[in-house]
This record gives C-alpha cells, sequence and structure tokens, in this order.
C-alpha cells in the first residue's frame, strides 16, 4: 500500500521517515529529491517484512559524510561518488535505485505556465547577465508569454546537493561561460541569488517571491503546485519532466561504468522527448555490514517492487541496464 503523498510530505516536514513497526530497522540519511519514494518505500515495505526505515533528508553532501562515518547503515545522493569520497568511504558501493529530475520552477507575475528556457538563458539568469524577465533573450523564447519587468531571483541550495550537480552538470556540458566560470558540483559560487537549504526550501522561497526562478526535485515542484519550465534539448525541442520526459533520458544509457557512476544529462538528440537534467539517486551501502542481509533484501526491493510506487511522484523506472548493474553490486554486501 502506497503511503499518501500528503502523509509523505508530513513526514518530510517533520525531517526523518519513522516507523515503530517490529522488526529490524535500517536507517539513512541523504538526498532530499529522493525522500518523497523511501517514505512511501517504508510504508510498503515496513507491511511487506517487519523491518522499517529510518531516513532523514540531510542533503546528499551530508548523506555521503553519514555513510563515511558510519553513524547510518546506508546513505543516498544524487550526484555519484568521487574518487576521494570512494577512497575516505573505506569499501562502499553505490547503486542508482531511483530515477528523477531536477526541475526549474518559477513564479513570475501574470504568467501561470509555459515558460521555456534554452541552456544559455538559464545559465545566463544564474550568472546575473539576464536580470529582468523581460529581457529580450527570455522574449524571444516566449513569444506568446506577456513577460514583466520584474526583477528575476534566481534560488539556488545553500547546502550540499545532488539537486545543485544535477543542474550544474547540464549547464557545465551546454554553457562554455558557465564551465569556465562555475563548473559542476554539489555546491557552487552561484554570483547572485538566494541560497536557501533543502529542496523544500527551495520551493517556499519560489512561493514567497514574486519573479523568483530556482532549481529543486520534481516532487517538490508536484506536490508544491509550482509551474516547470519546459527546457530546450539537443534534439531542438523543450522538453518537460514528465515520466516519460525523464525514461527517454534514461534510454539513452547503453552501459554501466564500473562503480555504476552515471550521467544523463544534456543526452543525445536520438531521443527527442527527453528532458534534459534528469538524474539518477544513488543509495550507498558498505560492503562489508553486520546489516548485510536486510540491506540487500531492501535495496533490491528498491531496485524492483518499489519501482512502481514512484510514478505519482515524479520517478521514472529505471532501465534494465541499470537494475542489471545493481543486482550484480548487490552481491558485494556481505
Amino acid at each position: 500500500m502506497a503511503v499518501p503523498f500528503l502523509a509523505v510530505l508530513a513526514l518530510l516536514a517533520a525531517g526523518a521517515v519513522r516507523t515503530d513497526a517490529a522488526g529490524e530497522t535500517l536507517t539513512g540519511s541523504g538526498s532530499t529529491l529522493v525522500a518523497p519514494l523511501l517514505a512511501a518505500w517504508n510504508t510498503d515495505y515496513s507491511a511487506r517484512t517487519g523491518t522499517s526505515i529510518s531516513y532523514v533528508a540531510s542533503g546528499s553532501t551530508l548523506g555521503i559524510a553519514a555513510i563515511t562515518q558510519r553513524t547510518v547503515d546506508f546513505g543516498a545522493s544524487d550526484a555519484p561518488l568521487t574518487a576521494d569520497q570512494f577512497a575516505a568511504a573505506k569499501g562502499v558501493v553505490q547503486i542508482p535505485w531511483a530515477l528523477s529530475a531536477t526541475v526549474l520552477s518559477y513564479r513570475i507575475s501574470g504568467v501561470t505556465g509555459g515558460l521555456r528556457l534554452a541552456p544559455a538563458a538559464i545559465a545566463g539568469i544564474y550568472l546575473g547577465q539576464l536580470r529582468y524577465w523581460d529581457d529580450p533573450a527570455i522574449v524571444k523564447l516566449n513569444p506568446t508569454l506577456k513577460l514583466p519587468h520584474d526583477a528575476i531571483r534566481p534560488v539556488y541550495r545553500s547546502d550540499g546537493s545532488g539537486d545543485t550537480f544535477a543542474f550544474t552538470s547540464f549547464l557545465a556540458k551546454t554553457s562554455a561561460p558557465w564551465k569556465s566560470k562555475i563548473g559542476a558540483g554539489t555546491v557552487a559560487p552561484f554570483p547572485t541569488g538566494e541560497g536557501v537549504k533543502g529542496n523544500g526550501g527551495v520551493a517556499a522561497a519560489i512561493q514567497g517571491e514574486s519573479g523568483a526562478i530556482g532549481y529543486l526535485g520534481f516532487s517538490y515542484a508536484l506536490s508544491s503546485h509550482l509551474p516547470v519550465t519546459a527546457i530546450l534539448n539537443r534534439a531542438g525541442r523543450y522538453a518537460l519532466p514528465g515520466i516519460r520526459g525523464i525514461a527517454a533520458a534514461a534510454a539513452t544509457l547503453t552501459s554501466v561504468p564500473p562503480g555504476n557512476g552515471v550521467s544523463i544529462v544534456d543526452p543525445p538528440a536520438s531521443e527527442p522527448t527527453a528532458y534534459p537534467v534528469s538524474t539518477f539517486t544513488y543509495v550507498i551501502v558498505p560492503r562489508q555490514s553486520p546489516k548485510a542481509a536486510a540491506l540487500r533484501k531492501f535495496v533490491f526491493y528498491g531496485l524492483t517492487a518499489g519501482q512502481p510506487l514512484g510514478a505519482k511522484l515524479g520517478f521514472a523506472p529505471i532501465p534494465r541496464v541499470i537494475l542489471v548493474a545493481g543486482e550484480k553490486t548487490l552481491k558485494q554486501i556481505q
């Protein structure tokens, strides 16, 4: 049984997902993007098995730190581990176990939807080069919208975030000025705008101030009833972050490298409906754990039976190539 979405939000607002079900408890920390899905999984999985999941949506950077320090049973991150992070964590594996998107939502006076942006315009906004919504570069992309002469108020994540990683990775691939000045990472030196913590903080900032635009996990845009921006992809089409567009981006993935770190931002033009800021999110698990059997069972559930619970939360099913890699990696957890 899937947890009702309003109940998911209440759990997230409390900062953690808890149950009092009898049996084993697995603790986790990290990605806020995947937290709504983990809340749904927890309800279903604890009913199936008696094992409950206690998860704190602390952000990807803190999730990596928590599993590195072994203060949790698993970490979760929307950014794959770097070589240095793998070394510091001393014996972990990472498995892509969920698939969603980082989206741009906005609040513009007189505009209820239909905003379209190309990568150059997005970079220009976050570099502070485009300062008003009726800038000619934005108007040209949106000839049917009546854009006001209101200041653009960019919002970004101040905490270490996988959404920041996906967003900046996309811009680094599509904008030479962004690549040279900012680059990609879970944190970034944004030259303009307001920094806030968590996906919930971004959603609140957008809702609270006219002219705002910010990037956040797709499920949070859905739950907050925020409009999402159509973004120009490599096929020359403006794509929206629906399940179809996210799945199309993942369909361009034909193999998984050692370590399971993959990127599907700015996917090739072979999938014309692909949403260009789609992202996997990862579970990070020690190879050696006293809860190895329970961890293997739960992660396998997430990769298989748990996938359909993501549809209403903005998560597309993982492709078969990811499932095969995940099943193979699970055998390393002992």
